[in-house]
């Protein structure tokens, strides 16, 4: 299955579960396809993104660790379901909301915890999960900032024509003697903000698939 379609069943999975045992199993989740994208990621992915993503990886294996591990087999476990990274973009985002929702989740069960053992667990998990939120705003700005050098690459004007028109001045021109004509370049702006699983303004990145 791929990347997005696991970490919508598993936004789903976390909104119907109420127990705290069951939201941990989700948050275990959570955290193990973390591992697996980020993984994935940098393997694979493009190639501004890899050392962040060996990070992402990194740090979603240790919010494993900090909670229990869940007693079912290797077949419930979505993270060894993932088959393919279809778009960066959109799977970075669908990450981040859904660690976001872990994280709220959490703080219920830490403030309601009668054991310290839970409680202690809650907020090591809770740390994994900001620490991998950080991780995947810097992925995001950095798939900005490659697609905005792409947008600036094909939108530079022809040398030859750039010199010709710097001859063509006219009254409400800004070539002539000043200098080459100035040109207004395309740009594209785009923000990704990834916030206790609000998600504002995204658009996909067509200029890769894993």
């Amino acid at each position: 299955m791929d990347a997005v379609r696991l970490i919508g069943v598993g936004r789903r999975a976390l909104a119907d579960s109420h127990e705290a045992p069951d939201v941990m199993v989700e948050a275990w989740q959570a955290q193990s396809l973390a591992q697996a994208i980020g993984s994935r990621l940098a393997v694979a992915g493009p190639p501004e993104l890899r050392g962040e993503a060996l990070g992402l990886s990194e740090i979603g294996g240790r919010g494993c660790g900090a909670l229990t591990s869940p007693l079912f087999g290797v077949d419930r476990i979505r993270a060894a379901q993932l088959s393919e990274i279809p778009d960066a973009r959109e799977t970075l985002t669908g990450l981040g909301a859904l660690l976001g929702e872990v994280g709220i989740a959490l703080v219920g069960i830490a403030s309601t915890a009668a054991e310290d053992r839970i409680y202690w667990q809650c907020m090591e998990a809770i740390d994994a999960a900001d620490e991998c939120q950080d991780r995947i705003l810097e992925m995001l700005r950095r798939l900005t900032d490659r697609e905005h050098a792409l947008t600036e690459s094909a939108g530079d004007p022809d040398p030859a024509e750039e010199e010709a028109g710097s001859g063509g001045g006219g009254a409400g021109g800004l070539g002539g003697s000043h200098g080459p004509a100035l040109r207004a370049r395309p740009g594209v702006t785009r923000r990704a903000v990834v916030e206790m699983g609000a998600v504002m303004e995204i658009q996909t990145d067509p200029e890769w698939v894993g």
